[in-house]
């Protein structure tokens, strides 16, 4: 993280909050009691925004200044509503394609869903609102540049959140190898669409992939482990955009 996109000290880091920085990560030291813990903790709730508890050590090595035990990282994209962004696709007479991750959490790989998202003419990015990828400068630049264009909703949760694209006409479409799983490129993705993808290491949740109206699988000429998850986003990105014409 590079000090440009670090805030610290209780003041600084409160106001930021309240006028509306995009704040992506609150980092507070551990053992901390009183006031300010309370004052923390109410604002990030209130803003949806991560707070990991740290040592102070690590504090320590984020900053060179006086952090007052709490420390906040400004993303480089300003976070959107999803329940904003999505009636405006419809308003504006488009098919909305949408891209749901969960679990992802390395900035490469968020940075080249986000660029594959952009050129295939997706309309969002959703990530959750913990155990997601930092919009830091690797992502950005992983990303081409395409992360500054790019809508990025975060969420509370991806449960509540994939019930109510369902309620508002949207498919959700996860892919994993599962008994359910239809290839691809039968997977009808001219009707309003979310891609969800999984984590390498776990995949898909459960939960989300029962919730999920379709599961797909990419073909592969061998049984070879699977695609990286930034390059199966790529082609599910590229068959929507195939279909859709």
């Amino acid at each position: 993280m590079s000090d440009t996109n670090l805030i610290y000290g209780h003041h600084p880091v409160t106001e930021a909050i309240r006028a509306g920085k995009p704040v992506e990560k609150v980092f507070f030291q551990q053992g901390e009691r009183g006031e300010m813990e309370k004052e923390i903790r109410h604002l990030t709730k209130e803003y949806g925004i991560p707070l990991q508890v740290v040592p102070k050590e690590k504090l320590n090595k984020m900053v060179r200044g006086q952090h007052q035990g709490v420390v906040a990282h400004l993303a480089l994209v300003a976070f959107q509503n999803l329940e904003e962004v999505l009636p405006l696709v419809f308003e504006q007479a488009q098919i909305p394609l949408l891209v749901i991750l969960d679990g992802v959490t390395d900035v490469r790989n968020f940075g080249a869903i986000c660029r594959s998202a952009e050129c295939a003419g997706a309309h969002a990015v959703i990530v959750p609102q913990s155990g997601s990828a930092l919009a830091n400068e690797e992502a950005m630049k992983a990303s081409a540049g395409a992360l500054a264009r790019m809508r990025v909703c975060r969420v509370r949760s991806l449960f509540s959140t994939v019930e109510w694209l369902q309620a508002c006409g949207v498919q959700v479409v996860a892919t994993a190898l599962s008994e359910r799983s239809i290839p691809l490129f039968k997977a009808d993705l001219t009707v309003p669409t979310a891609i969800l993808m999984g984590s390498e290491g776990e995949g898909v949740h459960p939960k989300l992939l029962k919730m999920a109206d379709k599961v797909v699988k990419i073909p592969q000429a061998t049984d070879f482990d699977s695609y990286n998850v930034s390059v199966a986003a790529g082609i599910v990105l590229y068959e929507a955009l195939r279909q859709r014409g």
